[in-house]
């Protein structure tokens, strides 16, 4: 048997204790063996040891090598550029590394948070003595002392209670504080009432008690250590983008490797070799890829925060967009957590809120008393407003319209709980004792045996319970939230809960959010499942999701927590597959299971949550969402995103900037890919034909950190095509970059991008007097003009493929032109750098270039105009859905 459930007897031989509590030299062997009360801590040391571990890596190991041949080769011939392309490659290694170790830090964070959960000092009976201690030194057997407006500094049964009441909502979620007593009442230890929890508050009373377990072995330990054991999934960008880097890498090394050995065979020097099987991993590598990347992230999650939804990890922006199932709660997610009476039910009528017609009725009164006088909720006279559980209230606001609130003396409660699933109050009232009942309805009309028909008490018959359970039933499948109230009067000075008089039911509803059907639509349209998990009853869970749309006509599958319990792995994947299906009655660790689950499957899932028990579901899946309005500072911390409006809709349109953010880096990653081709071809055609070579390295870095960079984070801030929520949700396995992709970016948009390039570098060569096979100095004017012209014509088809990248499915004419406005800065500002390298003479012999004519500028016009139509045209038939173009041109 659990603690809870043993004897206190059984108990103080368990924990080898007694009433006096524990000796100092008892306290100090048990210190050995259990442990200090607190959580694991991390030394600071370790941060840094991380830092520098994520230079580490292939990808960073790979570019510091290079950075250091890079500079090596600077320092044998200096001034040729090699020292730019050591810094730049230094710089892609260290913000690689900054943003790594930024998401790794945020666990130490989550851990931080637990520990400002637990109080600094206990009040503990140590050698027959009271005494205040540091709470870290308590160990299981200690005699603790609480107080109104203590923190409970472990877990701990309760040996004495005076109206103690405590606020468990951080550990079970209960959101008003629960009366304790000495006897057990549940067999379920979180929901019993003679146990307190570390880190939960005491509201109110006084009371002594046993300590059982502390640190890491008090329930909220063992959150923390499973949030903090729970590994953080990586998200499919940041799988995307090691495999984009891992393939461009080695596709960068090779092809450098090869060229650096056809150099040194076909006579070049070693080290002339050498920089130019660097040039080639230059050449390859898109130097500017994750700056363009965090900068386009940030620029979304800037958007995303204006919608009501905070982004902690820029990363997870695109996480949203694979996203394929949200797991949500329902109270203040779905609805907007105002618990407000929509109905009464007396004498088997069900009035709508006429007040004046149920006024009438003569058992009003009756419901009256009850539901203020069976109520803890209470009046904050600072802020004029009703202070407790939302359904109390509710109910006290309700009557506060009507009349005065009774004063009546209360002598007695019997909380609610889960298990009794009713709460009973003995109050006096003139020289009368009346025991006043509210609950569930099944639960109140067992107890009743007499009911008031008009004011008037007659014998409850079988046939008559039968109507009331029944008009419960219709209240609860409409969405209803439904109480049922009754009545006793009782002359002893202990409440019994037998004979109680029916007086009447009331319906209350928390309103649907109305944005959230229209997001339910939208998900549905886009592909993505909507699996509600609530701890309120299936009824009521039922109703919500078939308003709000979760639910659609058909067959349902309600699980319970009870139900997911008993049911093995496969089982549960099997019901998962189903298309109606939510559960309730839960609590955050089947919220986790569940997740898990989903994740086996390969879904990637979206899960909100509010409570310190919803940590680890947080942190486990693929987004965490958790509630900034209602929601603890330690789910905030362990989640991905933070709505700060609570609203499911505010998911929704995450989503569809998640969804947006995917596409436009894609879009960009396209838009660098397509230059590479124009960079790398010019060393090919250099080392196999002998023709001078097209562009050179201080030229490339000028087009990957330059001109290149500000339209790329451009196309970051792109807004979303209209169809963006119709597609389906990327696949987990769906790679960012894929063979559709390097065949639009590298041999169509690139190649027509180099064709334009060396028509422009010919066409100078031919007409100053060049010949095919005749050798050129890499100092002539011409050959630099002509390397400037091939430069220039690179650039121009840059505006040409920005614009057609702006969409991947629409028009561009269709989508708007001019409606990214950063684009044509981009554009602006790529031309400005385009007229300083080629026209400012100071610049002419740091980047070996020389001014063109007007015309000669123009060359790589028509180049430009072909990239936007060749595009137009690629999209008119992908829009029409033709299977070859789908398969091989939809990238």
């Amino acid at each position: 048997m659990d603690v809870h459930e043993i004897s206190l007897k059984e108990l103080y031989s368990t924990l080898s204790t007694s009433e006096k509590g524990l000796t100092t030299l008892e306290v100090e062997k048990r210190l050995i063996e259990h442990g200090f009360n607190h959580f694991e801590k991390k030394r600071h040391g370790l941060l840094i040891l991380k830092f520098f571990k994520q230079f580490t890596n292939f990808f960073a190991i790979l570019l510091i090598t290079a950075s250091f041949l890079a500079y090596l080769a600077e320092k044998i011939a200096p001034n040729q550029g090699n020292l730019y392309i050591s810094i730049a490659l230094l710089l892609v290694v260290v913000l690689n590394a900054i943003f790594t170790f930024i998401q790794e830090y945020r666990s130490e964070k989550i851990m931080e948070t637990f520990k400002k959960m637990l109080p600094q000092f206990a009040d503990v009976l140590r050698d027959n003595q009271r005494q205040k201690i540091l709470a870290s030194l308590l160990v299981p057997g200690d005699i603790i002392y609480l107080n109104e407006g203590d923190k409970v500094p472990a877990d701990a049964r309760l040996i004495e209670a005076n109206q103690i009441k405590v606020d468990h909502s951080s550990i079970t979620g209960e959101s008003e504080p629960q009366l304790r007593s000495l006897e057990s009442t549940h067999h379920n230890i979180l929901e019993t009432r003679n146990v307190v929890f570390s880190s939960s508050l005491v509201q109110s009373g006084d009371g002594k008690a046993i300590v059982y377990a502390t640190g890491k072995q008090t329930q909220i330990g063992k959150i923390a250590s499973l949030t903090k054991s729970t590994s953080n999934v990586q998200t499919p960008l940041h799988r995307e983008i090691n495999r984009f880097i891992k393939i461009i890498t080695i596709l960068a090394v090779a092809v450098g490797i090869i060229f650096f050995i056809v150099g040194y065979l076909i006579g070049e020097q070693l080290l002339s070799s050498l920089i130019f099987g660097i040039g080639i991993i230059v050449a390859n590598v898109p130097e500017g890829l994750m700056p363009t990347v965090t900068l386009a992230l940030s620029i979304a999650s800037r958007k995303m925060a204006k919608r009501n939804a905070l982004i902690k990890d820029l990363e997870s922006v695109e996480t949203l967009g694979s996203t394929t199932i949200i797991c949500t709660d329902k109270t203040g997610t779905l609805t907007e957590n105002k618990m407000a009476i929509s109905s009464i039910a007396l004498d088997f009528t069900i009035y709508p809120l006429i007040k004046e017609k149920i006024k009438q009725d003569l058992n009003f009164p009756f419901l009256l008393k009850t539901m203020t006088l069976c109520n803890n909720a209470h009046l904050d006279k600072e802020k004029n407003i009703f202070i407790g559980d939302p359904t109390e209230t509710a109910l006290l606001n309700f009557a506060s319209t009507i009349t005065n609130l009774p004063q009546d003396l209360r002598l007695q409660e019997i909380p609610f709980d889960s298990k009794s699933k009713r709460m009973i109050t003995l109050n006096k009232s003139g020289n009368k004792k009346i025991a006043y009942m509210k609950g569930a309805p099944e639960v109140i009309v067992d107890k009743c045996t007499t009911l008031l028909i008009q004011g008037r008490i007659q014998k409850l018959t079988p046939q008559k319970k039968t109507l009331l359970i029944k008009q419960y039933q219709d209240l609860a499948k409409e969405g209803q939230r439904v109480l049922a109230f009754a009545f006793q009067e009782n002359n002893s000075s202990t409440i019994s809960e037998e004979n109680f008089t029916f007086i009447g039911l009331v319906g209350m509803v928390d309103p649907i959010r109305k944005e959230v059907p229209e997001a339910i639509l939208k998900c549905h349209s886009a592909g993505i499942k909507v699996i509600m998990i609530t701890g309120d009853h299936s009824l009521t869970a039922e109703a919500v999701a078939k308003k709000v749309g979760i639910l659609k006509p058909g067959k349902v599958i309600i699980l319970t927590g009870d139900e997911l319990d008993t049911l093995d792995e496969i089982t549960l994947q099997k019901n998962l597959k189903e298309d109606n299906i939510i559960f309730a009655r839960t609590n955050p660790m089947h919220k986790l299971r569940i997740v898990r689950a989903l994740q086996a499957m390969g879904e990637v899932v979206t899960v909100t949550g509010d409570g310190v028990n919803d940590a680890p579901a947080l942190k486990h899946a693929d987004m965490g969402v958790a509630m900034g309005v209602e929601g603890t500072e330690v789910a905030r911390e362990a989640s991905d995103m933070i709505l700060m409006d609570d609203n499911f809709a505010s998911i929704v349109n995450a989503v569809e900037e998640g969804r947006t953010i995917f596409e436009n880096i894609r879009k960009f990653l396209n838009y660098i890919l397509a230059h590479l081709t124009p960079e790398i071809i010019p060393f090919i055609v250099f080392a196999l034909f002998n023709i001078p070579l097209a562009i050179t390295i201080i030229l490339i870095l000028a087009i990957d950190l330059g001109t290149e960079m500000l339209p790329a984070i451009a196309l970051g801030s792109e807004k979303p095509e209209s169809d963006v929520m119709k597609q389906k949700p990327i696949p987990r396995t769906e790679p960012l970059l894929n063979r559709k992709m390097l065949l639009g970016s590298y041999l169509c948009i690139g190649m027509i991008s180099t064709i334009g390039g060396f028509s422009a570098f010919f066409y100078i060569l031919l007409s100053g007097g060049w010949h095919f096979g005749e050798s050129l100095s890499t100092a002539a004017p011409l050959y630099l003009k002509a390397v400037t012209a091939f430069f220039a014509s690179i650039v121009i088809s840059q505006i040409g493929n920005v614009l057609a990248r702006k969409t991947n499915r629409q028009s561009l004419f269709e989508s708007g032109l001019f409606n990214n406005k950063l684009i044509w800065v981009g554009i602006i500002v790529e031309l400005f750098i385009l007229l300083l390298i080629v026209y400012l003479p100071q610049t002419h012999s740091f980047f070996g270039t020389q001014p063109l004519s007007l015309f000669e500028l123009l060359l790589g016009v028509p180049f430009a105009i072909l990239i936007i139509l060749f595009e137009e045209i690629r999209k008119y038939f992908v829009r029409q859905k033709i299977p070859f173009v789908e398969k091989y041109l939809a990238w």
